[in-house]
């Protein structure tokens, strides 16, 4: 393949698209799927049409019921993602420039990342109650291991040489750490931030539906139990965009913080 060719084919690869692309694209599936759902094909109590599910989330926000189990949402969520975070940020600095840390905690961290944290809820609520301290520390210890992962990794993947200039200028262990392994650790600890929200929001339904009165998970599962699907629907979609809000957030914390990489 000539060299013309090849250029051609990665800039196609690499073409951008404006914003407004993606919006013509959800538009697009909406139409069908509401045209699907008027046709009769699917039965509306199984997936309502779109406009079915905006009139039921209208009707819980007049009434107040998605307000107030959101706020419950978030206060969970903030407090378990911040908590978990803090600890995650902190875990993975120490054992990525820390040998005696590192041969510690790090075999500690591989061997509990892969138990399933839903699974531990019922030991949680026997150890810290049906209320929201249980909620909170599910949330965080799901928030944690992510972040400690990347940071980790992060840590790991600084420059040497920038170690070794720094090492010449005899800068002490604590501006070595705040001026060239923690900016060159941030990319890869925001990718474990956005890890953890998606992980935190996951942990946040499945505590809800197990051991809370309120918030969405909880409202979801009562409408689902009702089989008000447009309701549960309604639930779903406050859900994503809760995640998509985390999303955007951090990238634009990212870009504040780290303005070199973008």
């Amino acid at each position: 393949m000539s060299e013309y060719r090849v250029q051609n084919k990665m800039q196609a690869w690499q073409r951008s698209y404006p914003h407004w692309v993606a919006g013509v694209g959800i538009l697009v599936l909406l139409l069908l799927w509401e045209g699907t759902a008027a046709s009769g094909l699917i039965n509306q109590l199984f997936l309502p049409a779109p406009s079915a599910i905006g009139t039921a989330l209208y009707t819980l926000i007049i009434d107040g019921e998605i307000t107030a189990s959101l706020l419950a949402s978030l206060t969970r969520i903030l407090l378990g993602f911040l908590l978990g975070s803090a600890l995650g940020l902190l875990v993975g600095l120490i054992t990525g420039t820390s040998a005696l840390g590192d041969r510690i905690g790090t075999p500690l961290v591989h061997a509990l990342y892969p138990i399933p944290k839903i699974a531990l809820l019922p030991l949680f609520v026997l150890w810290l109650g049906i209320g929201e301290l249980s909620k909170v520390t599910i949330i965080a210890l799901g928030g944690f291991f992510p972040v400690t992962l990347n940071t980790y990794a992060g840590v790991k993947n600084v420059d040497p040489l920038l170690l070794k200039v720094a090492a010449s200028f005899n800068a002490s262990r604590l501006l070595t750490l705040r001026q060239v392994i923690l900016p060159g650790a941030l990319p890869m600890v925001f990718a474990g931030l956005r890890l953890a929200a998606g992980t935190s929001l996951l942990l946040l339904v499945a505590a809800e539906m197990l051991a809370a009165p309120n918030g969405i998970g909880a409202l979801i599962l009562h409408y689902g139990d009702l089989m008000l699907t447009d309701k549960l629907m309604a639930g779903v979609i406050i859900l994503s965009l809760l995640g998509l809000g985390f999303n955007l957030l951090l990238r634009y914390i990212e870009k504040r913080v780290i303005p070199w990489k973008n």
